[in-house]
């Protein structure tokens, strides 16, 4: 069975043994054009009609130069490239995935992650974003008995044309008419969209060259604003009949001091410095600021720096506004990208070494772009909402928190509970004697019954033997002795005011120092037992 491609073409193995631009020459002996020198609109208006024809070569080698002369341009590209480089990657198995595609994710990923220049890779995908597309031609290499990209190589935009039945169609420019087509499993090819329309037309360099065309003549404008207006006028006066050398003596004396601040003329001859011509810069640093401003916008999605906090109050609401877009922007940068590494790598690497033939069960590759939620403010609700009653999945706090599950035999994290500072077998300070001495009635006075240390077991088994020696029956007899008299001369009453009396009368003369005591024993003895066991 053949392998095919992401778009259906058949896979030839001649691309794993040598790169297809290997053989042509003429690209590689290429040099660049510059066209940003000497620059006008109508140049321009040149360049881009081109390129919407098929013909890429000026357009491209624009934009790289704009990005090397620019530093404001070459800024910014680079914070947006850089702001998705950072962010953590995986490649995710898919829905419901088998043991075989779970174990297909992790192979292409031990195979990316040891790939020493894999950063450089994404960096250098993300070349589209101003060209529109970006191609990196894979070289692969045999290593036992897989096939591993040994280097992606960036190949510049100007080695391709467009085919010219649907203009939408990237070729090798091989001196034919359409050019040659891309070998499948051979390049990595990443098309961003910037804006929709065709492929010529959707980088970002369409819409920043005219602000850096426009920048650039307020740069030039600027530049001989300054030499013409921060110099004063130099004038110098000679006789009428002056020499043509010393006309000529004169000049150079003339054009030379503003620079040396010093020279040398006759006698005869005069030099006078006039004022400097008045103007302003301001117009074209306003122009420059706007030049610039606009750039920013375009590429980040933010507000430039001299336009957050105008002093109104808002300044701080149009920062966080800035941030979310640009955000937002990311996102879709890091969406765009993972789907061609998915597509064009992850891929193939599955295809060629694994016999991978269906594309939608491909392991995704994918850029970690949800941020962890507040985990204090989470620990402090989850706890109390379980509490409640509320049903959580384990699986959704992970998702939240970013947190990845341990697997079965994976350690985690546990808490360390509170070690005793007492050892298990030190003597405590015993209560407990004092408490067996009062059950055992042999301590004269119980506040005094506090003796030395006891060995906590044993102090434990002394009071329980010691409890066993006064049994319920013992205080239920004495309670008895004491009721009967009692219980007697109510029952003889033949009224309340008499049983009122004779209770009286039973009671003033009643011994109850017998059973107090007992209680009291029991009591002091069950306080020291509860305090032993806690």
């Amino acid at each position: 069975m053949a392998i095919l491609d992401h778009t259906g073409a058949p896979f030839k193995q001649d691309v794993l043994h040598e790169p297809q631009t290997s053989s042509l020459i003429h690209l590689q002996r290429q040099v660049a054009d510059h066209p940003a020198k000497g620059i006008t609109p109508a140049r321009l208006n040149q360049i881009l009609n081109a390129a919407e024809e098929g013909d890429l070569i000026a357009q491209h080698e624009l934009f790289e130069d704009m990005e090397e002369r620019d530093g404001h341009l070459f800024s910014e590209l680079a914070k947006r490239k850089r702001s998705l480089i950072s962010l953590d990657w995986e490649i995710a198995a898919p829905r419901n995935a088998s043991r075989e595609e779970e174990a297909a994710a992790a192979w292409a990923t031990e195979v990316l992650q040891d790939m020493a220049d894999f950063e450089d890779i994404l960096f250098d995908a993300l070349d589209a974003i101003s060209h529109g597309f970006s191609a990196l031609e894979i070289e692969w290499s045999m290593v036992g008995r897989e096939w591993i990209p040994n280097q992606l190589h960036h190949r510049p935009q100007s080695w391709f044309t467009l085919d010219q039945a649907t203009r939408t169609q990237l070729r090798l420019r091989d001196h034919s008419q359409d050019g040659q087509a891309l070998k499948p499993f051979g390049w990595m090819l990443h098309s961003h969209r910037a804006k929709s329309g065709y492929l010529a037309r959707s980088g970002l360099g369409r819409i920043l060259v005219w602000p850096y065309l426009f920048k650039h003549y307020s740069v030039g404008d600027l530049a001989e604003f300054l030499d013409i207006c921060g110099i004063p006028i130099r004038i110098g006066k000679y006789p009428t009949n002056a020499s043509a050398q010393e006309k000529s003596t004169l000049w150079k004396a003339v054009a030379g001091i503003g620079h040396a601040a010093a020279g040398i003329i006759p006698q005869s001859m005069a030099l006078e410095f006039e004022q400097a011509a008045q103007g302003s810069e301001k117009p074209f640093e306003m122009m420059i600021r706007w030049a610039e401003n606009t750039q920013t916008k375009a590429i980040t999605g933010n507000l430039p720096g001299n336009e957050k906090g105008t002093g109104n109050g808002i300044g701080s609401g149009l920062a966080d506004l800035a941030d979310d877009v640009r955000k937002e922007i990311r996102d879709s940068d890091a969406k765009q990208l993972a789907g061609t590494i998915t597509k064009q790598l992850v891929y193939p690497l599955l295809a060629i070494n694994k016999g991978w033939a269906d594309p939608r069960r491909c392991p995704r590759f994918q850029f970690a772009l949800a941020e962890g939620d507040d985990i204090e403010l989470y620990a402090n609700a989850l706890p109390k909402l379980v509490n409640i009653g509320m049903r959580i999945p384990p699986d959704w706090a992970h998702e939240k928190l970013r947190i990845p599950q341990a697997g079965d035999k994976d350690p985690v994290l546990a808490t360390v509970q509170p070690t005793d500072a007492t050892p298990q077998h030190q003597p405590q300070p015993a209560p407990r004697k004092a408490a067996l001495a009062a059950l055992s009635g042999n301590a004269p006075e119980i506040d005094d019954a506090l003796p030395g240390p006891q060995p906590d077991l044993q102090g434990m088994q002394a009071i329980d033997h010691a409890a066993q020696r006064l049994p319920p029956e013992q205080l239920d007899a004495q309670l008895q002795a004491m009721l009967t008299p009692v219980l007697q001369a109510i029952a003889q009453a033949d009224s309340l005011e008499a049983a009122q009396a004779a209770l009286d009368a039973a009671t003033e003369h009643l011994d109850v120092t017998a059973l107090g005591e007992a209680l009291h024993r029991a009591g002091f003895a069950a306080h020291w037992m509860g305090r032993g066991d806690a």
